[in-house]
């Protein structure tokens, strides 16, 4: 384990003022370890160095970490866990479930549950739309999903009527927000800052419109 790869992450943790245990910094820096292990043959991330890795991937999820309300969550087309298993180890007194089709990916998620010991993850491998839980969700994440519209189209049966989706995007997505139905409102969209890192980021938060009677 390299200093380095510590020092990054707990300088992001600081940014975001974050308290975390060394256990949980620990955890964190396992799932670091094996994203790198595992990249190599399942093709995880586009991204190689393994501080961009951390700083691109660990730190950018600790980003939407204070916007997040409610108790049991789903991250969908999670991909390599994120920001599922990141948000995963900072909130384990929350329910986290991870969702992918991609069966080399869920076969990494269990392998990364099993090995940090993350109780709190369920991992589910199969398309969003088959997904129907028999408890509803207080929030749908998502990091790099398609579109707004597609991801309220995939996965409106998972949330509870008070529940958000929680989209996390680059750019202001102008016209991704135009595109979405009436039934659905945007409650806020806030503006992520990254440290060290370029570019915009934006956590769209949006919830249902309650039916009228």
């Amino acid at each position: 384990m390299t200093k380095n790869y510590k020092e990054i992450l707990v300088n992001g943790l600081a940014f975001y003022k974050l308290s975390l245990s060394d256990d949980q910094i620990e955890k964190l820096l396992a799932y670091h370890q094996l994203m790198i292990k595992w990249n190599k043959a399942y093709n995880l991330t586009a991204i190689r160095n393994p501080e961009q890795m951390i700083q691109r991937h660990l730190i950018d999820s600790l980003s939407i970490a204070k916007f997040i309300q409610g108790q049991r969550f789903i991250d969908v087309g999670t991909g390599g866990g994120l920001p599922g298993i990141v948000m995963a180890i900072i909130f384990p007194e929350r329910e986290w479930h991870l969702l992918d089709s991609n069966g080399k990916k869920t076969r990494f998620l269990f392998q990364v549950k099993t090995e940090l010991k993350l109780d709190n993850v369920t991992i589910h491998h199969c398309r969003v739309e088959e997904h129907h839980p028999e408890k509803l969700y207080d929030g749908v994440l998502s990091r790099a999903f398609a579109t707004l519209l597609d991801m309220v189209n995939g996965s409106h049966q998972l949330l509870s009527a008070e529940g958000y989706f929680y989209a996390m995007k680059g750019v202001y997505p102008t016209e991704e927000l135009r595109a979405l139905p009436k039934t659905y409102k945007v409650d806020a969209c806030h503006v992520l800052s990254v440290p060290d890192e370029e570019g915009q980021r934006h956590l769209v938060m949006m919830s249902q419109c309650p039916v009228e009677s």
